[in-house]
């Protein structure tokens, strides 16, 4: 008997007529052992009155076994031959409604053919592609045989995997009706090797089918609701990213009355949270290197902040400057800021940027 190699990619299955699993590793506990001879079925019922397993397939070897798959591959498979995806639609026009996509190297069953159109099963994905973007018969086996790889699937409820393949070698666990593993290689008369939770492990082939795994398509309905994670995973990190302490800077009282005096002409009419971008910007600025490095220079500068210019923040910072505009003072210089690294500000409009109550800061 030649063995047969694992095929490269583990990727998602595709859908035949046998079921996939959940594996259960080292549980000797779950399943009730036998304890007299080396029985490596689970399931008295799978037995018949001969004591030998009752299944569609129990007159196929191994090897036979591999050959119907094959054959049945040729038959049913079709491959997406694109470079990137091609689209499947609800009816068989190019107008219709997309239900989902096939990705490159992507397969699925052939349900219907007509028209120059297939419908096709792939995973989730039930519609109908574009013959001249999908390959059919020897085609199809010879791409799916380069991309996808073997699974083994039961007949029966459950088969130990053992360590050895030997009836008499300890038993690693059990594979349950509905799992399913890799097929590493046809060891010998009767065994083959399994990936059982990354060992390898040893099953009598008498009890096992086998199935080929590629990868499926996506309805639209996932890659939807993919998409709007994605987003909301980019918008959470530019808000972290947003209000990231940039790090604190020595001031005394007399700079943080005079930010608070800014922040009170500036954005005193608005949420705290813009309090706070109006102090982060002079900060960003003494921080920058292109601008004075002084929050005094800072907000006196020729020709930037008008109420420092006019005298209306020193008229402030004489009187009575809120506490609400003080605490904003003091955040921005321990380094919190709502608007990053900004280091401008006006009145929201068409300019891009963060936009906070009134006004937008970049």
């Amino acid at each position: 008997m030649k063995p047969r190699k694992l095929l490269s990619a583990a990727l998602f299955l595709f859908v035949f007529a046998s079921a996939a699993i959940t594996v259960q590793a080292n549980d000797k506990e779950g399943y009730n052992f036998l304890s007299v001879g080396v029985a490596e079925v689970l399931d008295p019922s799978a037995l018949s009155s001969e004591g030998t397993v009752e299944t569609a397939e129990e007159t196929l070897n191994i090897d036979e076994k591999f050959e119907a798959e094959k054959e049945r591959m040729e038959q049913e498979l079709t491959m997406a031959n694109v470079q990137n995806a091609l689209n499947v639609r609800g009816q068989a026009d190019e107008d219709s409604e997309k239900v989902g996509v096939l990705y490159r190297d992507c397969g699925g069953t052939i349900l219907e053919r007509r028209d120059g159109w297939t419908k096709l099963k792939s995973g989730n994905v039930i519609g109908w592609a574009k013959d001249e973007y999908l390959l059919f018969g020897e085609d199809a086996k010879s791409m799916a045989e380069d991309v996808g790889n073997w699974i083994v699937t039961l007949d029966v409820e459950a088969v130990r995997v053992r360590m050895e393949p030997d009836e008499n070698a300890e038993v690693y666990g059990l594979l349950a009706y509905e799992d399913s593993v890799e097929f590493i290689d046809t060891v010998k008369e009767g065994w083959i090797s399994v990936d059982f939770n990354g060992d390898v492990g040893y099953v009598n082939s008498e009890y096992v089918n086998v199935r080929f795994h590629i990868d499926e398509g996506e309805t639209m309905e996932v890659i939807k609701a993919r998409e709007r994670e994605e987003e909301e995973r980019k918008k959470k990190a530019e808000e972290e990213a947003r209000k990231a302490n940039r790090g604190a800077v020595a001031a005394d009282a007399d700079e943080v009355r005079l930010l608070g005096a800014l922040i009170y002409c500036e954005a005193g009419n608005q949420p705290y949270e813009g309090m706070v971008a109006v102090g982060a910007v002079v900060m960003n600025r003494v921080k920058s290197g292109a601008y004075p490095n002084t929050i005094h220079s800072v907000i006196y500068a020729s020709g930037q902040f008008t109420p420092a210019l006019t005298g209306k923040v020193a008229r402030v910072y004489a009187g009575n400057v809120p506490d609400a505009c003080l605490q904003a003072a003091q955040a921005a210089i321990n380094g919190e800021t709502t608007v990053g690294g900004a280091t401008h500000f006006r009145r929201a409009g068409a300019r891009e940027g963060y936009v906070i109550g009134s006004h937008v800061f970049w």
